[in-house]
């Protein structure tokens, strides 16, 4: 693909795709109001509301370029939870009205389902078990594994790049166009798993966001999303990535969007020990014809 081919495509793409959670909820300080209350409904704690708050400055001086800025616009997608709502609500305060082009809440992005009313002393038990059973395809009594999260989260993206495919957000390409997802730890990293290709081993080493910590995709110079583009090397280090998952960030901030290649070469190291050259492989196989 030619530069200006890149560029052109690069135009109708969203600058950032920024992932949220929500802020402290009561069920974070204390388990056992979900014994009480339906988990969607579990409500942002004063502390919460207050971290919402900042992240929403804090999201707009990213948007913004710390405030050099003036030609952006973004759109928000919402998990359907009261928690998520309300973390929307307090980030929202941030963003003048002629700068937000739409919301939509989004079910598919809602937290992992631990089943219904939850018992504390029988999920501590359970998340015992997850720990031993493993993070990615324990599915709690009732409830859902990450794994059923990552469907979900795979359905999801599929209609997000059908959005942004057909143009639904409307946008002016002389503006900056910024995606905001609030939603959940779990879910998040999910997103982040399914979006750059990690493997089930990867993900179990992933630490979960803060309460309204989030991570920003952006697209580097060539058109590819990366982490490294916003966040530091510490950073993704803190967040559980491994030296090749981080230069695999790095990468994608650089490389041109035209020379991507989804086989991701350091990726092959999981999966095999040692792999023959190509010249290797021709020699074996006039060995077994000559045979």
């Amino acid at each position: 693909m030619t530069n200006q081919g890149v560029a052109d495509q690069t135009n109708i793409l969203p600058k950032r795709i920024i992932l949220v959670r929500h802020g402290e909820s009561e069920g974070n300080i204390d388990g056992s109001a979900y014994s009480t209350t339906p988990d969607y409904k579990i409500p942002l704690t004063q502390q919460g509301i207050t971290q919402a708050n900042l992240a929403g400055t804090k999201i707009k001086t990213v948007i913004s370029d710390s405030g050099t800025n003036k030609n952006w616009k973004v759109f928000f997608y919402v998990s359907p939870y009261e928690r998520s709502r309300s973390s929307l609500l307090e980030i929202g305060r941030s963003f003048p009205k002629n700068s937000v082009i739409g919301v939509r809440e989004e079910c598919r992005i809602r937290e992992q389902d631990f089943g219904n009313f939850q018992i504390a002393e029988r999920m501590q038990i359970i998340k015992k078990t997850r720990e031993r059973f493993g993070r990615f395809f324990y599915r709690f009594p009732e409830g859902e594994s990450a794994a059923d999260v990552y469907d979900r989260v795979s359905s999801f993206l599929e209609s997000l790049w059908r959005d942004i495919d057909m143009n639904r957000f409307n946008h002016d390409p002389s503006h900056d166009l910024n995606l905001i997802i609030v939603s959940h730890g779990l879910t998040t990293r999910v997103f982040l798993m399914k979006w750059f290709k990690w493997t089930v081993e990867q993900f179990e080493h992933l630490n979960n966001f803060s309460n309204c910590e989030f991570r920003v995709l952006q697209l580097g110079a060539g058109g590819e999303y990366s982490l490294a583009v916003y966040h530091s090397d510490e950073e993704m280090q803190g967040w559980g990535l491994s030296p090749e998952m981080i230069g695999d960030q790095k990468w994608r901030a650089r490389v041109m969007r035209g020379e991507w290649n989804e086989k991701c070469p350091w990726n092959l190291n999981v999966f095999f020990d040692d792999l023959g050259t190509d010249s290797e492989d021709g020699e074996n196989k006039d060995q077994i014809l000559d045979s």
